[in-house]
């Protein structure tokens, strides 16, 4: 009970300080614990294709990105959506493989999602990921009832750091871009959140705290010792 209500006490502290009437998640590293698995995708991946990626390039020109903008950068042309979805589909199946044995929420998320919703905040998921990585979260982590609009590449015509797809989440919200706190992992996401007008809180699962420093709040996972008292 004690752990319950730190969670609630966290949250509504979040609401006030931002003056927050709903919560926006990124996916990957943000809701599932998950860009080592995607940079190890990525990697595996591309070695078959007799090419390679450093952890500094993903970091910056991969994570938080459409798929999309992704294969373009990498097989440096521009390509039409079906054409690059050929190749992301590869991909995205070899993360899907390799990843399902371990997949798990970002340490205290449930928690943090079961508060928020106990205090009838309305949320969304706005991911540069596609619908099949989307259900296959749902499908290993009990979480899709929380989420009332989700908003992903397929949805927008230009990636994050763009405000397309958090400014869309919010419309469907119905709920002004101001009061929407936004949890994010990546530099991209942090640009795109912050560009639409709302505050963010980011995650420290992909990037060191140094190059979130644009978020608003900067915190390790969703556990109540993450939050500043």
């Amino acid at each position: 009970m004690i752990e319950v209500k730190n969670i609630l006490t966290v949250v509504t502290d979040l609401q006030n300080r931002f003056h927050a009437k709903a919560f926006i998640f990124d996916l990957d590293g943000t809701l599932l614990d998950n860009n080592q698995y995607h940079l190890l995708a990525w990697k595996q991946y591309l070695k078959e294709k007799g090419l390679e990626i450093s952890d500094a390039d993903y970091r910056k020109n991969v994570n938080g990105r459409t798929n999309k903008d992704v294969i373009e950068y990498i097989y440096q042309r521009k390509m039409t959506d079906a054409e690059a979805m050929v190749f992301a589909q590869e991909k995205e199946a070899v993360y899907r493989e390799l990843y399902a044995a371990d997949i798990k929420p970002v340490a205290g998320l449930i928690e943090f999602l079961e508060a928020a919703r106990s205090l009838n905040i309305p949320m969304a998921i706005a991911t540069s990921g596609i619908q099949v990585n989307i259900d296959f979260m749902f499908d290993h982590v009990p979480i899709r009832q929380f989420f009332s609009v989700i908003v992903n590449s397929a949805h927008i015509s230009k990636g994050k750091p763009d405000p397309e797809i958090y400014e869309k989440a919010a419309a469907l919200l119905n709920i002004p871009a101001d009061n929407c706190l936004v949890f994010e992992d990546a530099v991209v996401g942090v640009q795109s959140a912050k560009a639409a007008g709302m505050p963010v809180v980011a995650i420290l699962t992909t990037h060191p705290a140094e190059e979130l420093s644009k978020a608003d709040l900067i915190v390790d996972n969703f556990e109540c010792t993450s939050f500043p008292s």
